[in-house]
């Protein structure tokens, strides 16, 4: 199908964007185009004017930022992948980015615009919620109470396609904290044959203290209509993480979460499998943390 008609604006800047986002209802905002471009061609969604980030460098770049990380929202899979200090800080990120759509999406694809879009199925948010991420928002100053501020991943996402971004907003960087001591992480997914998109996947950051867990945060994707925390994970603080405590919680992790079905797994089929996700996610990160 064709897309309906719309303006189209290519920024040269972090300005200009900000300017041509300003513009009221019906902007939309495309980076990689791999999620916005199908949806429009379905006219799914219908914007009256895109605005084009993708020639902006002020939006890229990985940098140290104390003992964490900021990220650029246009940096795309490859550069997370190709990034010594995120290899080095958070292997989750080039160990999701490794499993997200084929060479073409990896080099096209950006993190700003997967996390922005909030697709149920997809890799990232799960990740940017273990990692505690924050996302900073600009707007035009005086088109919103405040020309910039931060939310976290908890508060960011608020449903499936749906986050924190206010009309007018625009997502500039991500900034992830240090993450916690002797840090094991990992991210198992199992993806629908054709798509590539999680039918289950888990993301799991664990920090320990003599071989003790003093922190854990477990997300899913895939799942249910929106990426969420397994709560039921807290219960392993204080413990070695032994065999059965994680088998325990990995069996109550969806407990009260109602499940979506759909022609590639059954909802019961799905619960299971995430289930077993979730275990083998915490056995991983459990085998990494020092």
């Amino acid at each position: 199908m064709i897309p309906t008609q719309f303006d189209y604006v290519r920024a040269k800047s972090l300005r200009e964007a900000l300017d041509a986002v300003a513009g009221g209802e019906g902007v939309k905002v495309i980076a990689g185009g791999h999620s916005l471009v199908p949806m429009m061609k379905f006219r799914l969604v219908q914007p009256t004017k895109l605005v084009d980030i993708g020639g902006i460098e002020e939006l890229r770049g990985i940098a140290e930022n104390r003992k964490g990380a900021r990220i650029g929202a246009m940096a795309t899979y490859r550069d997370l992948i190709d990034s010594q200090l995120l290899r080095e800080r958070f292997p989750i990120l080039a160990e999701t980015a490794e499993v997200i759509g084929d060479t073409q999406v990896r080099n096209r694809g950006t993190l700003g615009g997967a996390v922005a879009h909030a697709d149920p199925a997809s890799d990232m948010p799960a990740v940017m919620l273990v990692l505690g991420a924050e996302f900073v928002l600009r707007s035009k100053r005086g088109i919103l109470p405040a020309a910039k501020r931060s939310v976290t991943a908890a508060e960011f996402f608020q449903g499936a396609f749906t986050t924190a971004i206010a009309e007018g907003e625009l997502l500039t960087e991500i900034v992830l904290p240090g993450p916690p001591n002797g840090a094991g992480m990992a991210y198992v997914k199992h993806a629908a044959p054709a798509s590539g998109y999680a039918l289950a996947a888990a993301a799991v950051v664990i920090g320990r203290t003599r071989k003790t867990i003093s922190h854990i945060q477990v997300a899913t994707t895939g799942v249910g209509d929106s990426h969420r925390f397994v709560h039921a994970a807290q219960e392993l603080v204080g413990t070695k993480g032994e065999p059965e405590l994680v088998a325990r919680v990995a069996a109550r992790a969806f407990e009260g979460v109602e499940i979506q079905g759909d022609v590639h797994s059954p909802a019961e089929h799905r619960r299971a499998l995430a289930s077993v996700i979730v275990r083998r996610a915490i056995e991983k990160a459990l085998e990494r943390a020092r």
